[in-house]
């Protein structure tokens, strides 16, 4: 027996009978032969971690736009937070650690640069429209490559828990075609609110946005008047909420916390200081995407010609990290001065 047998056999014994083990995976697109040492979730975690879109997500805004600060989180920061939320809630309910880790670390390689950002903008110029969750999806089953061929070839599992992380209104999804087919994607999609809402609270007010003052009072009651106190807060709720093939909150938590979730969103997000920034890397994405279908670079080019170029160019903005955009916008754009 393999390393990677009795770890899917332990897989078996010990976790919930609502889990994914892996041995239960539904495969992979391209078949290939299983590894002595690992299980199928934990080559999907490694693939991810070893791609060129995570190493990115470094330079890529959360909230704050190119944030001179060191602790301000970026793309790849809240990544991190996300995942460790969710395995920990995997591990008290006993469901699959690594699909949940995988799902998480692979759950916003396709976001643009500047945030949210980008993504309204790539959606209002390319006609089909842009949905970054469709195209963290994309990154793994097209854009990203391994030795042998195109995509990482992820398990059905990882996939479909990208593809649905995504929640829209609120911090439990309503719809039952909204949601991840496996417990573990529900999960990832739970803790990606809860680690935003903490860290975009946090990070505003080391910013002075908003001061404690200003939070909902009764929220603050619920989940703690620290940050480390509402994620313990939210994660408990989220724990003892959930049971059988149901994933939820406590109702007062879930409350308390869509109450901080909605504070963000009216409070926060679209305040001035931040706004005034995002709106102009709004129309640098604009200008940008209209100059390269008329002027389409090398990688665009290169890239399937079973695409439009509309598509690929699409592929090739979302990619960029703020300064790559920033700098090729420069160059582009704006004169320079006169070489000696």
């Amino acid at each position: 027996m393999t390393l990677r047998e009795q770890l899917e056999e332990r897989e078996r014994r010990t976790l919930s009978p609502h889990a994914t083990p892996a041995c239960s995976s539904r495969g992979r697109a391209r078949p290939e032969a299983e590894h002595d040492y690992r299980t199928a979730f934990q080559r999907d975690r490694d693939r991810i971690l070893h791609a060129k879109a995570f190493r990115r997500l470094k330079r890529k805004t959360q909230v704050f736009l190119a944030p001179e600060g060191d602790h301000y989180r970026t793309r790849l920061t809240h990544t991190l937070e996300a995942a460790q939320i969710a395995r920990t809630v995997a591990r008290a309910l006993f469901l699959n650690e690594d699909l949940t880790e995988a799902i998480a670390l692979g759950h916003d390689l396709g976001h643009t640069p500047f945030g949210h950002a980008g993504e309204v903008v790539l959606n209002e110029v390319y006609g089909p429209g842009f949905i970054h969750a469709e195209q963290s999806l994309r990154v793994v089953e097209r854009l990203e490559s391994t030795r042998r061929g195109p995509g990482l070839n992820l398990t059905y599992e990882v996939c479909d828990g990208i593809r649905h992380h995504s929640k829209g209104e609120g911090v439990l999804m309503s719809r039952d075609d909204e949601r991840a087919c496996t417990l573990e994607g529900r999960v990832v999609s739970v803790c990606d609110a809860i680690a935003y809402i903490s860290h975009d609270i946090d990070d505003a007010l080391r910013a002075r946005i908003i001061l404690p003052s200003d939070l909902p009072k009764t929220a603050v009651a619920v989940l703690g008047d620290t940050t480390s106190e509402r994620i313990n807060t939210m994660v408990v709720g989220l724990i003892e909420g959930s049971k059988d093939r149901v994933i939820a909150m406590v109702p007062e938590v879930l409350d308390a916390t869509n109450s901080l979730r909605s504070f963000l969103y009216g409070c926060v997000y679209p305040c001035a200081s931040i706004n005034k920034e995002i709106s102009k890397a709004k129309r640098l994405l604009r200008d940008m995407y209209f100059h390269l279908l008329d002027h389409p670079t090398d990688e665009i080019l290169r890239a399937s010609a079973e695409d439009s170029v509309e598509r690929r160019t699409v592929d090739f903005l979302a990619s960029m990290t703020d300064q790559y955009a920033l700098n090729l916008y420069a160059r582009w754009f704006l004169p320079a001065g006169w070489q000696v």
